[in-house]
């Protein structure tokens, strides 16, 4: 897929990376721009003519020329008779003749003819042409121009300033491009001229297109950054003497701007640099040196009464810049200090925030404590102006202090606190934090300032409770009425607005607003582990005299954001042994629930106290009818339900006496979640009783099934039968008489006996099979409805377990006639989950190795005819064979002859440059030479490794083509979807573990195989290897017989495995030693 042109941002307003993209190309220029394109001549299209028409053997030493783009001619302009033609379609009159038919060649094939011509003409079509084909076309072109060794010559051309600022660009791009991807094609000799070529064009540009001189100021930030230190040991006092030179006939105000702009562009060019780690490093500390020429200027410029604003700020813009270096926070203190006094003027503010909020953020100003300490009064100086902004609902400017008084608390709270004797001050920014954490307004309509406050309390109270206990305790008795006060501030920003307030807040505010809602919930939850028991009884308190005052009725928010703060904390802490838990049980009932919000947060209030219930079942009858009241409002489903489910689960041995009236209420609610409760509660039931229950819960669905299934299958009858399946299907997922969940968790509970005789769910199944078999004859081609009826058995297989067995021959009759018909993944996973349980009894293995068969040779005749339109199926297949290699482990000495027995065949495969292909099947051409022979050869020796390590059983059927099957897992490693190819590796054996990088996946086949198969390995991989241009033709000999050395000799150490991979791939892909490198 092609990359689309992006628009960078200008420079002057917002800087984004510009380290990839395409953006280069295509600058951002308001649609309204006069046409440039009348600036083109028709003399372009007789000039094109009359050099297409040039004959086909001029272009023969194309790569001859292609070779030079790193030598000595990047400062030579292109031949003569190209830049007159230039010139002359530049400079003359008329329209641009239409392109739409042009064919984008090579740019290096162009260069001999009209590069030039060519350049303008692909913009004008990237720009203007209405056909994105053609769009894409240019794009494309484009690229490869940028790249190409030809760039070097039209680049300068393309400066000229008799140029639109479109082709400026261009050029400008282009030269950035060249150096910062391409510098070691620059000869040595050449950096000083290369230098002094962009040093004039920014000179040139600099009264001129502030995007064309950004553009040339990153170019000549990143010739710095490649020469630094040792060719150019002072870049930057350089630049700074360069642009203050007299000499200059350039404005002086001008050369200020062009020397802030390549200051600021310098360090956000390093930041996105491609230099190696190493060179990183010492650049980064030749740049922090070089501060010392570049602070005293800006402070020179902030201090001087006459600098006009623009300058100001473009000054703050290299400051922020800069610090990012992590330049020693002492040594930013004046400017720090000047940034302060700059937010007092309204067009300063938002940078000097910026700018202030980057110093203070820096990991190792942390060092700089007394700095530090020094900060605190300018940031508390600057509350009056906050509360003056508050007051005026300026948001901006609230939200900018926030920012500077968080990032200095939240980034060095415990550097602070360990300053005892200043806690006083530290104390006082807190509690500023904590004005902006209680902003007045609702989030996020009136204020969106308290949000960034909630990380601050929480880094603060984790870094209270790290201290000694002494120091500990001091604090503790200090913060802890602060955080009672936070409980009190958060609670009341958590409530809703008025209901006429509400309604007119947009889909995505009350979005918002419910995630603000829950990042107050985790704030209180940290909360708690400051103030214990303590904060629940606080709540308790107030909820009662909430309650409980009848002369000053309170309104529902209060009560709601209440109930809020107990549900935030008791969802994640154990409040079991809460003394005041029992007492807001008895409160709930007497809440006056009057609107949905409060509703919702009772219920959850309730499913949140599910376990306390559990323990104390005297009191589910204070709350167990509220939540089947709320069950009858189509709003409150989700919380009724919700709620319903946890209490049944927890509380499922305490519900017998109230299941009737569970399962009356619950059957008018036509929710699939509801039945995964009464799954739960049926569970504590007598048979007799489950078996009555049941009926009367799924026998009018089971009628209108049976109804749809007699219909013509049509869209809508299609949905239902769906919903009805889904019914089912989550109510056998909870249903477990055995109490297979309560075994998993290991928890002590009051247990039933588990019951002889058939299971309910069995005995249900068996009763629908008929009517299951019947929807299927009608909707098999519909996959939806078959992963629906799939998705019954395969949830009853995984709760019920053994006590699915009497199911599974009528089961896996079903699932072949299924696959046999239409391929579906479903009926695949499912048909693992089968293996997987009972493919180790021997009374269940004939249909489970009878289904294996016909999912095996269905699947084989899909591969043959061509599996990349079935990705599905493929992943679903590859982690049946997985699972069968892990299932079984009896072993057997015929499979070991079978195996051996085709070590001759596959020899025959190894000295080829192509597989064979199974009898009856197409030859697949792999596109790949690394995954053609070298992945084909090391996966049918893994799987020769893992059949002698496992030894399934199915796979000894004599009717099996077991290297079909493997056949099929080589070409599953194809695929581009990263699940199929896990699946893959984890049939050959790497077991799941493998990370999403490919390599990877092949560093763990190669280390398995190295590991268990050592013989075969040391043969297989000198064979190969000693293929001439295999894998790639950028790796030599004893290079390769290196990688297979250290391949062989790794027999312990995956992660080394792995490196040795990685570094290999990058030698095959001429990558190694390159920039690349480090991102790899």
């Amino acid at each position: 897929m092609e990359k689309k042109a992006k628009e960078p941002a200008n420079r002057q307003e917002d800087r984004p990376s510009r380290r990839t993209g395409l953006w280069f190309v295509r600058p951002p220029f308001s649609a309204a721009r006069p046409n440039w394109a009348a600036r083109f001549s028709s003399s372009l299209l007789l000039a094109r003519s009359s050099q297409d028409a040039a004959p086909d053997d001029e272009d023969e030493d194309d790569d001859h020329d292609d070779d030079d783009g790193g030598g000595g001619v990047f400062f030579s302009c292109c031949p003569v008779v190209a830049e007159g033609l230039l010139e002359s379609a530049w400079t003359a009159a008329g329209r641009l003749p239409s392109s739409s038919s042009r064919t984008w060649t090579s740019p290096s094939r162009m260069w001999r003819s009209s590069t030039g011509i060519y350049v303008p003409e692909a913009l004008h079509q990237l720009y203007y042409d209405p056909n994105i084909e053609n769009k894409n076309l240019a794009q494309k072109w484009l690229m490869q121009a940028q790249v190409s060794p030809q760039a070097w010559h039209f680049s300068w051309l393309l400066l000229e300033m008799d140029k639109v600022p479109e082709i400026q660009y261009f050029g400008a791009s282009a030269l950035h491009i060249k150096i910062s991807r391409y510098w070691n094609d620059i000869p040595t000799n050449q950096y000083e001229s290369l230098k002094s070529q962009l040093f004039n064009h920014i000179t040139r540009f600099a009264s001129g297109s502030k995007i064309v001189l950004t553009r040339l100021c990153v170019a000549l930030a990143s010739l710095a950054l490649n020469m630094m230190p040792e060719a150019w040991p002072c870049a930057v006092a350089d630049m700074v003497r360069m642009f203050q030179a007299e000499d200059s006939n350039v404005d002086g105000r001008a050369r200020c701007l062009a020397l802030l702009e390549l200051l600021t562009v310098l360090p956000e060019e390093f930041q996105t640099s491609r230099l190696p780690q190493y060179r990183k490093g010492q650049v980064r500390s030749v740049l922090a040196q070089e501060c010392s020429s570049v602070f005293p200027l800006l402070e020179q410029l902030l201090q001087q009464q006459d600098s006009p604003s623009f300058i100001k700020q473009k000054v703050l813009k290299c400051f922020s810049s800069w610090v990012q270096l992590e330049i020693p926070l002492m040594e930013c203190e004046s400017l720090i200090q000047a940034a302060f006094t700059s937010l007092h003027d309204p067009e300063l503010f938002d940078t000097a925030v910026e700018a202030i909020v980057n110093a203070i953020s820096q990991p190792d100003a942390q060092r700089y404590v007394n700095t530090l300490l020094k900060l605190i009064p300018p940031v508390l100086g600057l509350q009056e102006q906050l509360r003056q902004a508050v007051q005026s609902r300026d948001m901006e400017t609230s939200h900018g202090i926030c920012r500077i008084a968080v990032a200095l608390g939240e980034n060095h709270s415990r550097a602070l606190l360990d300053q005892v004797d200043h806690w006083q001050s530290f104390l006082a920014l807190v509690n500023m934090i904590m004005f902006c954490t209680g902003i007045p307004g609702h989030y996020p309509v009136n204020e969106t300032t308290s949000s960034l406050t909630l990380t601050f309390w929480y880094t603060l109270q984790d870094d209270i409770l790290s201290f000694d206990p002494e120091k500990q305790a001091m604090y503790q008795q200090v913060y802890r009425p602060v955080y009672f006060q936070l409980v009190d501030v958060l609670l009341h920003k958590a409530q809703f607005p008025s209901d006429e307030e509400y309604s007119c807040w947009s889909s995505d505010e009350k979005e918002q607003f419910r995630i603000y809602r829950v990042d107050i919930s985790d704030t209180l939850m940290y909360v708690y582990e400051m103030l214990g028991a303590e904060l629940l009884s606080s709540l308790y308190d107030k909820l009662g005299r909430l309650l409980t005052n009848t002369e000053q009725p309170s309104s529902w928010q209060h009560t709601e954001a209440l109930l809020y703060g107990f549900q935030s904390i008791a969802e994640t802490i154990d409040v079991n042994y809460s003394d005041v838990v029992p007492g807001l049980i008895g409160l709930i009932p007497h809440i006056s629930i009057s609107n949905v919000q409060l509703a919702d947060t009772v219920m959850f209030t309730i499913g949140a106290l599910s376990e306390w219930l559990a323990d104390h079942p005297v009191m589910i009858n204070n709350v167990l009818p509220l939540v089947l009241q709320a069950l009858g409002n189509p709003e409150l489903s989700i919380s009724s339900v919700s709620t319903l489910k946890k209490i049944c689960r927890e509380c499922k041995y305490d519900l017998p006496p109230y299941a009737a009236n569970i399962v009356a209420v619950s059957q008018d609610v036509l929710m699939k979640q509801i039945h995964k409760a009464l799954g739960f509660l049926l569970s504590a039931l007598q048979v007799e009783e489950i078996l009555k229950n049941l009926h009367s819960l799924i026998t009018p669905y089971i009628q209108q099934l049976e109804k749809l299934a007699d219909e013509t299958p049509n869209p809508s009858n299609k949905l239902a039968i769906i919903h009805i399946l889904g019914l089912l299907s989550n109510l056998f997922t909870t249903l477990d008489i055995s109490h297979h969940d309560d075994d998993h968790e290991n928890t002590e509970v009051k247990k039933l006996p588990v019951p002889q005789g058939p299971n309910p769910v069995v005995v249900v199944l068996q009763q629908v099979f008929q009517l299951i078999q019947k929807v299927l004859s009608k909707w098999l081609n519909d996959a939806q409805v078959v992963e629906s009826v799939c998705s019954i058995f395969e949830k009853s297989v995984k709760t019920l377990l053994d006590d699915f067995a009497p199911m599974v021959p009528q089961l896996c009759e079903m699932l072949g006639q299924m696959y046999s018909t239409i391929p579906q993944a479903s009926a695949i996973d499912l048909t693992r989950q089968l293996v997987h349980i009972f493919a180790h009894e021997p009374a269940h293995f004939p249909p489970i190795k009878a289904l294996f068969l016909i999912v095996t040779s269905v699947t084989l005749t899909l591969f043959q005819q061509g599996p990349r339109d079935h990705p599905d199926i493929v992943d679903s297949f590859m982690q049946l064979l997985a699972q069968l290699a892990d299932v079984f482990g009896v072993p057997h000495i015929s499979l070991h002859i079978f195996i051996c027995s085709k070590i001759g065949i596959l020899g025959g495969f190894l000295g080829k440059c192509t597989y064979r292909p199974w009898p009856g099947s197409s030859s697949v051409a792999l596109a790949c030479p690394w995954l053609s022979r070298a992945v084909f050869i090391l996966c049918v020796c893994v799987c020769t490794l893992q059949a002698l390590k496992r030894k399934p059983d199915l796979f000894l059927c004599s009717n099996l083509d077991v290297k079909a099957v493997f056949h099929c897992g080589v070409i599953s490693l194809k695929f581009p979807e990263a699940p199929t190819v896990k699946a893959a590796c984890g049939f050959f054996g790497v077991g799941g573990q493998a990370s999403r990088n490919l390599m990877d996946h092949f560093a763990e086949i190669l280390f398995a195989l190295n590991k268990h198969c050592f013989s075969y390995l040391s043969v297989w991989i000198k064979e190969v290897m000693q293929q001439d241009g295999f894998p790639s033709a950028r790796v030599s000999p004893e290079q390769k017989e290196i990688f297979s050395q250290q391949i062989l000799r790794e027999r312990v150490n995956k992660r080394r495995v792995k490196e040795m991979v990685k570094e290999f791939t990058l030698l095959c892909r001429g990558l190694h030693g390159t920039e690349y490198t480090a991102d790899y």
